[in-house]
């Protein structure tokens, strides 16, 4: 019960680290997407 209690936490805590390091990198992430898809539809 207290290990399934400690990974849910530790889950909520690593979706936050992530969640984070998404919008800090958001620009950086758009202009990839926007690189696939010129890539995918130029051809």
């Amino acid at each position: 019960m207290e290990l399934i209690f400690i990974f849910k936490i530790l889950f909520v805590i690593g979706g936050l680290i992530v969640l984070y390091a998404v919008i800090r990198n958001l620009d950086i992430i758009k202009i990839i997407l926007i690189y696939w898809k010129d890539l995918i539809f130029r051809k």
